[in-house]
């Protein structure tokens, strides 16, 4: 049984790269084929295309990644959990991550990752992971935590209408 899924897989490997490899050999074909189409070089029938496993996997112009973050969900987020030590943020990417901490008039302690990942001030873009020290926190206080957050995101953007 293992033997068997080895194979497959080594098959299912060499079947993807030999599949990247064929791109290149058909460009003469296709250059002779697409010259009724106008195309003069093998360059501008693959751009033209864009097929080759290169474009597919391969890194485009720019390494930068961006995402746009909601600045009211991010604000919200970092006010709302002020109570926890943040390990790491990072804007670009909308992650935030905190250790643990005890809220007031609670004696358990949370850690929380927090992921904004649409600039929309929607439900959608804030995606809040809750933990305590003995696991997954409970889905009502992750409920509770994420609804706040929405809460303040909304009162900081009314606030900032009204300048």
């Amino acid at each position: 049984m293992r033997n068997t899924k080895r194979n497959l897989t080594v098959t299912a490997c060499v079947a993807v790269l030999l599949a990247g490899c064929g791109g290149r050999s058909q460009q003469s074909t296709e250059t002779v084929a697409n010259n009724d189409r106008g195309f003069t070089s093998a360059q501008e029938v693959q751009q033209s295309t864009g097929t080759t496993i290169w474009e597919a996997f391969g890194a485009s112009g720019s390494n930068d990644v961006t995402i746009n973050v909601n600045k009211y969900l991010w604000a919200a987020s970092l006010e709302v959990l002020d109570f926890l030590p943040v390990q790491s943020v990072d804007p670009f990417t909308g992650v935030i991550v905190t250790g643990f901490g005890t809220p007031p008039g609670s004696g358990r302690a949370y850690r929380a990752t927090i992921l904004i990942d649409d600039p929309a001030l929607d439900a959608r873009s804030l995606n809040v992971s809750l933990q305590t020290r003995n696991g997954p926190a409970s889905a009502p206080a992750v409920r509770a935590v994420e609804n706040a957050i929405l809460s303040r995101a909304r009162q900081l953007r009314i606030a900032d209408d009204a300048l």
